[in-house]
């Protein structure tokens, strides 16, 4: 009954204050959601038959088929871009993940409630609330669903389970998309009648390792959007002050590592370290 509670008002809360966004205006807000309320590893086949698509497993394959065109090439440290990293993101199932976490108060009280509450019932964004969670490693599946006659690739899935507990951790929708004329990644988290979408802007470092970042202040920009169904052709989006840093670098003994950060209205939240290693 409390996690029914918490849902309702986080609808109620986004009916107030949400904004009506049209698809015709902000393409890149049209993503999938779901019609039940749990999500997990099954959704996908549940998606591509709604649409007429059909799912592939990707025994090799990555996120994105060129890491590169999500960086500007305004960007001056583009060519410096560690391959490694981008050859990661392009055959991301070649990798297998180890992960740690720490949440900090007080924001992390708030966010427990939600993920014990919410995404345990949805099996969806079950991020890990102990360290020993992860201790046995996440799977890493990459499901591509594509169109059954040209085979175009509409999205990359990442489907991420905690080895330990069969939680699934993340069920992401990965794409590119463009705004303003300038190339973003977009992950798209399906939830029940709507979604959470996240714009990411690649920023290489001088180091040639790479920041994929959501700060961004207001629709249109790199940021996290919440995102509930209003009719057709329209959303109800409530631009959520959560940012999110995520950091690929390699450290000195040459291994793939990641930190991912987020925060929530200045105050830190959570961290994931990730280390990557080719199987």
């Amino acid at each position: 009954m409390f996690g029914a509670l918490l849902k309702w008002l986080i609808n109620i809360w986004i009916a107030l204050t949400g904004r009506v966004c049209k698809f015709k205006d902000y393409p890149w807000l049209e993503g999938p959601m779901s019609e039940n309320m749990e999500i997990g590893s099954g959704y996908y086949d549940r998606f591509a038959q709604s649409k007429g698509y059909k799912v592939v497993n990707a025994p090799d394959g990555g996120l994105l088929n060129d890491f590169t065109i999500t960086i500007p090439d305004s960007d001056p440290l583009k060519q410096k871009l560690n391959p490694r990293i981008a050859r990661f993101y392009e055959n991301t199932v070649q990798y297998k993940l180890e992960v740690w976490s720490q949440w900090y108060a007080p924001i992390g009280f708030f966010a427990r409630i939600l993920i014990r509450n919410l995404s345990t019932k949805m099996n969806q964004l079950n991020i890990p609330l102990e360290p020993l969670e992860t201790s046995r490693g996440m799977s890493n599946e990459v499901l591509r669903i594509t169109d059954p006659i040209t085979g175009a690739l509409h999205y990359a899935c990442w489907l991420r389970k905690s080895i330990l507990t069969g939680k699934v951790v993340y069920a992401g929708f990965y794409s590119t998309c463009s705004i303003d004329g300038q190339p973003y990644v977009r992950v798209v988290f399906p939830l029940p009648d709507g979604n959470v979408t996240v714009v990411l802007k690649s920023v290489v470092q001088p180091d040639g390792s790479v920041k994929l970042l959501s700060g961004g202040k207001r629709i249109g920009e790199a940021g996290y959007y919440r995102v509930r169904k209003h009719g057709g052709d329209a959303v109800k989006v409530k631009y959520i002050p959560l940012t999110e840093s995520i950091h690929v670098f390699e450290d000195e003994e040459g291994t793939l590592r990641t930190d991912h950060e987020f925060w929530f209205v200045g105050f830190k939240l959570l961290h994931l370290h990730y280390k990557i290693m080719e199987r």
